[in-house]
Protein backbone atom coordinates (compact mmCIF):
# COMPACT_ATOMS: atom_id res chain seq x y z
CA UNK A 1 0.00 0.00 0.00
CA UNK A 2 1.32 3.38 -1.04
CA UNK A 3 2.13 6.32 1.36
CA UNK A 4 -0.94 8.66 2.44
CA UNK A 5 -3.94 6.16 1.50
CA UNK A 6 -6.50 6.64 3.85
CA UNK A 7 -7.56 3.43 5.84
CA UNK A 8 -11.62 4.95 5.42
CA UNK A 9 -11.87 5.08 9.25
CA UNK A 10 -15.54 5.90 9.56
CA UNK A 11 -14.52 9.31 11.62
CA UNK A 12 -14.28 12.69 10.40
CA UNK A 13 -13.41 16.10 11.12
CA UNK A 14 -16.52 16.75 13.67
CA UNK A 15 -15.76 13.24 15.45
CA UNK A 16 -15.68 13.93 18.78
CA UNK A 17 -12.91 11.82 21.70
CA UNK A 18 -15.63 9.78 23.01
CA UNK A 19 -16.33 8.38 19.69
CA UNK A 20 -12.76 7.46 18.50
CA UNK A 21 -11.67 5.78 21.49
CA UNK A 22 -15.18 4.10 22.13
CA UNK A 23 -14.03 0.41 22.54
CA UNK A 24 -10.61 1.03 23.70
CA UNK A 25 -8.97 -0.58 26.62
CA UNK A 26 -5.40 1.62 27.85
CA UNK A 27 -5.27 -0.02 31.24
CA UNK A 28 -2.08 -0.92 32.32
CA UNK A 29 -0.53 1.45 29.33
CA UNK A 30 2.02 4.43 30.43
CA UNK A 31 1.15 7.77 28.40
CA UNK A 32 3.39 10.79 28.18
CA UNK A 33 1.49 14.09 26.75
CA UNK A 34 3.51 17.35 26.46
CA UNK A 35 1.47 20.80 26.67
CA UNK A 36 -1.00 18.06 28.27
CA UNK A 37 -2.57 21.13 30.85
CA UNK A 38 -3.11 24.05 27.37
CA UNK A 39 -6.06 23.43 25.13
CA UNK A 40 -6.86 20.42 22.85
CA UNK A 41 -3.66 18.85 25.40
CA UNK A 42 -5.96 18.64 27.92
CA UNK A 43 -8.70 16.74 26.08
CA UNK A 44 -6.00 14.53 25.04
CA UNK A 45 -5.28 13.30 28.62
CA UNK A 46 -8.66 13.22 29.50
CA UNK A 47 -9.23 10.71 26.60
CA UNK A 48 -6.45 8.49 27.46
CA UNK A 49 -6.61 8.61 31.17
CA UNK A 50 -10.64 7.91 30.43
CA UNK A 51 -9.54 4.98 28.91
CA UNK A 52 -7.68 3.58 31.48
CA UNK A 53 -4.40 4.95 30.59
CA UNK A 54 -1.77 6.19 33.19
CA UNK A 55 -0.91 9.89 32.08
CA UNK A 56 2.04 11.87 32.81
CA UNK A 57 1.79 15.47 32.16
CA UNK A 58 5.22 17.14 31.74
CA UNK A 59 4.62 21.17 32.52
CA UNK A 60 7.07 23.94 32.64
CA UNK A 61 3.99 25.87 35.26
CA UNK A 62 3.25 22.85 37.77
CA UNK A 63 0.22 25.55 39.44
CA UNK A 64 -0.95 26.03 35.63
CA UNK A 65 -1.26 22.40 35.02
CA UNK A 66 -3.24 21.36 38.33
CA UNK A 67 -5.95 24.15 37.72
CA UNK A 68 -6.44 23.26 34.06
CA UNK A 69 -6.23 19.26 35.02
CA UNK A 70 -8.59 20.00 37.85
CA UNK A 71 -11.37 18.05 36.74
CA UNK A 72 -10.02 15.12 34.51
CA UNK A 73 -11.10 11.84 35.60
CA UNK A 74 -8.32 9.05 35.59
CA UNK A 75 -4.71 8.37 36.82
CA UNK A 76 -2.63 11.48 35.87
CA UNK A 77 0.35 12.94 36.99
CA UNK A 78 2.50 16.41 36.56
CA UNK A 79 6.44 16.38 36.68
CA UNK A 80 8.46 19.68 35.79
CA UNK A 81 10.05 19.72 32.47
CA UNK A 82 10.35 22.98 29.95
CA UNK A 83 11.06 22.06 26.17
CA UNK A 84 12.80 25.24 25.49
CA UNK A 85 15.65 23.86 28.37
CA UNK A 86 17.26 20.46 27.65
CA UNK A 87 18.42 19.90 30.72
CA UNK A 88 15.36 19.78 32.05
CA UNK A 89 13.91 17.78 29.45
CA UNK A 90 16.69 15.11 29.84
CA UNK A 91 16.34 15.20 33.86
CA UNK A 92 12.52 14.52 33.30
CA UNK A 93 12.75 11.59 30.97
CA UNK A 94 15.69 9.98 33.42
CA UNK A 95 12.98 10.16 36.45
CA UNK A 96 10.15 9.25 34.62
CA UNK A 97 11.86 6.20 33.58
CA UNK A 98 13.05 5.38 37.15
CA UNK A 99 9.75 5.37 37.69
CA UNK A 100 7.86 3.63 35.02
CA UNK A 101 8.95 0.46 33.58
CA UNK A 102 6.92 1.14 30.51
CA UNK A 103 5.92 3.47 27.62
CA UNK A 104 3.61 3.03 25.68
CA UNK A 105 2.41 6.40 24.13
CA UNK A 106 4.43 9.86 23.64
CA UNK A 107 2.20 12.01 22.47
CA UNK A 108 4.22 15.45 21.35
CA UNK A 109 1.38 17.48 21.67
CA UNK A 110 2.85 21.19 23.22
CA UNK A 111 3.49 23.93 20.76
CA UNK A 112 3.90 27.53 20.33
CA UNK A 113 2.94 29.27 17.21
CA UNK A 114 4.02 32.65 14.91
CA UNK A 115 5.80 34.31 17.79
CA UNK A 116 8.22 37.12 17.67
CA UNK A 117 11.75 36.44 17.13
CA UNK A 118 13.27 34.79 20.28
CA UNK A 119 16.61 32.64 20.62
CA UNK A 120 16.93 29.73 23.02
CA UNK A 121 20.66 30.38 24.40
CA UNK A 122 21.47 26.66 23.97
CA UNK A 123 25.27 27.46 24.88
CA UNK A 124 27.43 28.90 21.97
CA UNK A 125 26.46 30.38 18.86
CA UNK A 126 23.17 32.75 18.30
CA UNK A 127 20.92 30.49 19.84
CA UNK A 128 18.13 28.00 18.64
CA UNK A 129 15.70 29.82 16.69
CA UNK A 130 12.15 29.67 19.20
CA UNK A 131 9.68 27.77 17.41
CA UNK A 132 11.86 25.33 15.70
CA UNK A 133 13.64 25.09 19.47
CA UNK A 134 10.67 24.00 21.12
CA UNK A 135 8.00 22.71 18.97
CA UNK A 136 10.95 20.08 17.24
CA UNK A 137 14.53 20.00 19.08
CA UNK A 138 12.92 19.73 22.57
CA UNK A 139 10.68 17.20 21.36
CA UNK A 140 13.20 15.21 19.83
CA UNK A 141 15.65 15.64 23.14
CA UNK A 142 12.63 13.88 24.33
CA UNK A 143 12.25 11.10 22.54
CA UNK A 144 15.62 10.69 21.81
CA UNK A 145 16.46 10.29 25.69
CA UNK A 146 12.63 8.01 26.32
CA UNK A 147 13.85 5.43 23.03
CA UNK A 148 15.15 2.80 24.93
CA UNK A 149 11.95 2.54 26.98
CA UNK A 150 9.98 2.72 24.08
CA UNK A 151 11.84 0.23 22.43
CA UNK A 152 11.89 -2.16 25.69
CA UNK A 153 7.92 -1.75 25.49
CA UNK A 154 7.82 -2.64 21.83
CA UNK A 155 9.93 -5.50 21.86
CA UNK A 156 7.17 -6.98 24.39
CA UNK A 157 4.50 -9.17 23.36
CA UNK A 158 1.06 -7.66 22.37
CA UNK A 159 2.54 -4.20 22.58
CA UNK A 160 1.06 -1.53 20.54
CA UNK A 161 3.89 1.41 21.19
CA UNK A 162 3.10 4.90 19.34
CA UNK A 163 4.35 8.27 19.31
CA UNK A 164 2.68 10.75 17.76
CA UNK A 165 3.87 14.33 16.82
CA UNK A 166 1.62 17.13 16.17
CA UNK A 167 2.13 18.85 12.73
CA UNK A 168 -0.09 21.29 11.41
CA UNK A 169 -1.37 22.35 8.12
CA UNK A 170 1.14 25.09 8.53
CA UNK A 171 3.80 22.91 7.26
CA UNK A 172 2.68 24.11 3.48
CA UNK A 173 4.26 27.22 4.14
CA UNK A 174 8.10 26.12 4.79
CA UNK A 175 10.23 22.77 4.34
CA UNK A 176 13.04 22.94 6.33
CA UNK A 177 15.80 25.52 5.87
CA UNK A 178 18.65 23.45 5.82
CA UNK A 179 20.93 25.64 5.46
CA UNK A 180 19.51 28.37 7.97
CA UNK A 181 17.06 26.35 10.04
CA UNK A 182 17.55 28.61 13.09
CA UNK A 183 16.80 32.14 10.54
CA UNK A 184 20.34 33.59 11.17
CA UNK A 185 21.02 35.33 7.90
CA UNK A 186 17.76 37.62 6.31
CA UNK A 187 14.47 38.84 7.18
CA UNK A 188 12.77 36.91 10.09
CA UNK A 189 9.39 35.45 9.04
CA UNK A 190 6.97 33.99 12.02
CA UNK A 191 4.68 32.43 9.92
CA UNK A 192 7.72 30.61 7.74
CA UNK A 193 9.29 29.96 10.61
CA UNK A 194 6.18 27.56 12.35
CA UNK A 195 5.70 25.97 8.69
CA UNK A 196 9.46 24.50 9.16
CA UNK A 197 8.94 23.79 12.63
CA UNK A 198 5.13 22.02 11.84
CA UNK A 199 7.21 20.13 8.81
CA UNK A 200 9.79 19.29 11.02
CA UNK A 201 7.57 17.49 13.61
CA UNK A 202 6.22 15.56 10.30
CA UNK A 203 9.76 14.35 9.12
CA UNK A 204 10.52 13.73 12.79
CA UNK A 205 7.60 11.35 12.63
CA UNK A 206 8.54 9.28 9.46
CA UNK A 207 12.52 9.14 11.04
CA UNK A 208 10.81 7.79 14.73
CA UNK A 209 8.75 5.31 12.72
CA UNK A 210 11.82 3.80 11.21
CA UNK A 211 13.50 3.29 14.12
CA UNK A 212 10.94 2.14 16.25
CA UNK A 213 9.17 -0.37 13.07
CA UNK A 214 11.65 -3.12 13.71
CA UNK A 215 10.54 -3.44 17.28
CA UNK A 216 6.83 -3.39 16.31
CA UNK A 217 6.14 0.11 17.42
CA UNK A 218 4.90 3.11 14.79
CA UNK A 219 4.74 6.64 14.55
CA UNK A 220 2.31 9.06 13.07
CA UNK A 221 2.22 13.04 13.02
CA UNK A 222 -1.17 14.91 13.01
CA UNK A 223 -2.76 17.86 11.61
CA UNK A 224 -5.65 18.73 14.86
CA UNK A 225 -7.25 21.34 12.49
CA UNK A 226 -8.13 24.62 13.18
CA UNK A 227 -9.38 25.41 16.93
CA UNK A 228 -9.03 28.62 18.78
CA UNK A 229 -6.91 27.77 21.95
CA UNK A 230 -3.94 29.18 23.76
CA UNK A 231 -1.79 29.29 20.53
CA UNK A 232 -2.74 31.67 19.53
CA UNK A 233 -1.44 33.79 21.79
CA UNK A 234 1.03 35.36 20.20
CA UNK A 235 -1.99 36.87 17.48
CA UNK A 236 -3.62 40.32 18.43
CA UNK A 237 -6.85 40.64 16.92
CA UNK A 238 -5.93 43.01 14.15
CA UNK A 239 -3.80 40.17 12.58
CA UNK A 240 -7.01 37.28 13.20
CA UNK A 241 -8.90 39.34 11.42
CA UNK A 242 -6.57 39.54 8.44
CA UNK A 243 -6.06 36.16 8.42
CA UNK A 244 -9.70 35.54 8.43
CA UNK A 245 -10.38 33.86 11.69
CA UNK A 246 -12.02 37.29 13.28
CA UNK A 247 -14.30 39.74 12.45
CA UNK A 248 -13.41 43.24 13.49
CA UNK A 249 -15.14 42.59 16.87
CA UNK A 250 -13.27 39.61 17.73
CA UNK A 251 -15.87 37.23 16.87
CA UNK A 252 -14.97 34.33 15.05
CA UNK A 253 -15.93 34.81 11.40
CA UNK A 254 -18.33 32.97 9.36
CA UNK A 255 -15.58 30.96 7.32
CA UNK A 256 -13.72 30.12 10.41
CA UNK A 257 -16.81 29.19 12.42
CA UNK A 258 -17.12 26.55 9.29
CA UNK A 259 -14.06 25.18 9.56
CA UNK A 260 -12.85 25.19 12.59
CA UNK A 261 -13.28 22.81 15.10
CA UNK A 262 -14.53 22.70 19.01
CA UNK A 263 -11.05 22.01 21.16
CA UNK A 264 -12.58 18.13 22.03
CA UNK A 265 -12.80 17.82 18.32
CA UNK A 266 -9.34 18.63 17.97
CA UNK A 267 -7.91 16.14 20.24
CA UNK A 268 -9.87 13.52 18.21
CA UNK A 269 -7.22 12.90 15.47
CA UNK A 270 -4.35 12.27 17.93
CA UNK A 271 -6.41 9.89 19.99
CA UNK A 272 -7.27 8.46 16.63
CA UNK A 273 -3.51 8.06 15.49
CA UNK A 274 -2.45 7.09 19.26
CA UNK A 275 -5.17 4.04 19.59
CA UNK A 276 -7.02 3.28 16.42
CA UNK A 277 -6.63 -0.39 15.76
CA UNK A 278 -6.54 0.38 11.84
CA UNK A 279 -3.26 1.68 11.81
CA UNK A 280 -1.48 -1.79 13.29
CA UNK A 281 0.28 -2.01 10.19
CA UNK A 282 0.86 1.65 8.88
CA UNK A 283 3.34 3.82 10.09
CA UNK A 284 5.26 7.56 9.79
CA UNK A 285 2.06 8.97 8.33
CA UNK A 286 0.23 12.42 8.08
CA UNK A 287 -2.97 12.26 9.73
CA UNK A 288 -6.05 14.63 9.68
CA UNK A 289 -9.64 14.73 10.73
CA UNK A 290 -9.43 11.04 12.10
CA UNK A 291 -7.90 9.31 8.99
CA UNK A 292 -4.22 9.18 7.31
CA UNK A 293 -4.30 12.46 4.75
CA UNK A 294 -3.96 12.35 1.36
CA UNK A 295 -0.84 13.33 -0.61
CA UNK A 296 -1.08 16.56 -2.16
CA UNK A 297 -0.03 17.79 -5.72
CA UNK A 298 2.97 19.91 -5.26
CA UNK A 299 1.89 21.87 -8.17
CA UNK A 300 -1.75 22.22 -6.95
CA UNK A 301 -1.53 23.48 -3.50
CA UNK A 302 -4.38 22.62 -0.87
CA UNK A 303 -4.31 24.85 1.86
CA UNK A 304 -6.28 23.29 4.79
CA UNK A 305 -6.06 20.03 3.64
CA UNK A 306 -3.60 16.72 2.56
CA UNK A 307 0.46 17.12 2.90
CA UNK A 308 2.94 18.26 1.07
CA UNK A 309 5.23 15.38 -0.70
CA UNK A 310 8.30 17.31 1.25
CA UNK A 311 7.07 16.96 4.73
CA UNK A 312 6.67 13.12 4.32
CA UNK A 313 9.46 11.98 2.43
CA UNK A 314 12.11 9.50 4.03
CA UNK A 315 15.34 10.88 2.74
CA UNK A 316 14.19 14.25 4.59
CA UNK A 317 13.58 12.59 7.35
CA UNK A 318 16.84 11.03 8.03
CA UNK A 319 18.87 13.87 6.82
CA UNK A 320 16.49 15.91 9.29
CA UNK A 321 17.39 13.33 12.38
CA UNK A 322 21.23 13.75 11.33
CA UNK A 323 21.03 17.29 11.87
CA UNK A 324 18.98 17.39 15.00
CA UNK A 325 21.07 15.03 16.56
CA UNK A 326 24.11 17.15 15.98
CA UNK A 327 22.00 19.79 17.50
CA UNK A 328 21.43 18.42 20.30
CA UNK A 329 24.36 16.58 21.45
CA UNK A 330 26.03 19.79 21.34
CA UNK A 331 23.87 20.89 24.11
Amino acid sequence: MGIQQPVNSGFGRTSEPQEVLDGIDLSGKVAIVTGGYSGIGVETVRGLAGAGATVIVPARDHAKAVGNLSDVVGDVTIMAMDLADLATVRAFAAEFMAQHDRLDLLINNAGIMACPLTRLDQGGGPGWEQQFGVNHLGHFALAQALMPLLVKTADQPDSDVRVVALSSTGHKLSDIRWDDPHWESGEYDKWKAYGQAKTADALFAVGMNTRLAEHGGRAFSVHPGGIMTPLQRHLDTEEMTALGWMNEDGELSEQAAKMFKSVTQGASTTLWAATSPALKDRGGEYCEDCDIAQLADPENRSRYNKVQPYAVDEDNAQRLWAMSEEMVAAV
